[in-house]
């Protein structure tokens, strides 16, 4: 009887300390750490542009086609899901396996993208730069042209605008036009936007006005991103 009871007391300690193991679930991390819930206005390009981020990723980690439309309210992934790893199958066939040659991939070619050569840009503007490149500071992931109030902004190369609005807090009236699926550019501070999203543009057509940031003086924001990153757009713009 003794021993009974002393069994017992036993197993009651051994359930009363693996009640005080904390259960750890496997959590998904990500490189900016959440999501974004859609608002008006904003379509898969603005949304990659505000957080840095390459349009079509941000649509293959949402499970979406880069031309979707997107609706207010709808809450989209900012990080790339975590793949589950595959279950290993073994197998039971009592065949000896067949060494087999390594088997190096197919190197694939890509095309050449007309829009990663100068002479393929034209100027935004008319103008004195302001200031250089930095993709370390957020006001300086482009270059800024001085210029008069109102004077033309123009489209740097052929393509469609995919943005046309001022929902991105920095930018004020702000055009993207993609030329690519590698390049995109984006015109900001516009006095006026004459362009609409699913717009195609000529190079040299008229898209804006120019206006001003805050109180500064008239001037345009330019930037160029390839795949999702800011470049220096005066390694594309032609000498002059």
């Amino acid at each position: 009887m003794k021993s009974f009871y002393q069994k017992a007391i036993l197993i009651i300690m051994l359930l009363a300390l693996a009640s005080c193991v904390p259960i750890s679930y496997p959590t998904q991390k990500s490189s900016t750490g959440s999501s974004y819930q859609v608002k008006s206005g904003d379509t898969l390009y603005s949304i990659a542009w505000r957080y840095g981020l390459d349009y079509k990723r941000l649509a293959s980690w949402n499970g979406i086609a880069v031309n979707s439309i997107i609706k207010p309210g709808q809450r989209l992934k900012l990080y790339q899901p975590r793949i589950p790893e595959p279950t290993q199958v073994v197998s039971k066939s009592s065949k000896t396996p067949v060494a087999t040659k390594n088997i190096l991939p197919t190197k694939t070619v890509q095309p050449t993208d007309v829009n990663a050569k100068a002479n393929r840009w034209i100027w935004p503007t008319k103008g004195v730069i302001l200031n250089t490149f930095s993709v370390d500071k957020l006001d300086r992931r482009g270059i800024d042209i001085a210029g008069k109030l109102g004077q033309p902004v123009y489209a740097t190369a052929d393509g469609r605008v995919v943005y046309s609005g001022d929902g991105l807090s920095g930018y004020g009236n702000l055009i993207i036009i993609k030329h690519s699926d590698t390049y995109l550019s984006a015109y900001a501070y516009c006095q006026q936007r004459f362009v609409k999203e699913g717009m195609q543009v000529r190079a040299g057509a008229i898209i804006a006005k120019m206006g001003r940031h805050k109180t500064t003086t008239a001037r345009l924001h330019f930037e160029i991103r390839k795949n999702g990153n800011p470049v220096d757009p005066l390694n594309y713009l032609p000498k002059r």
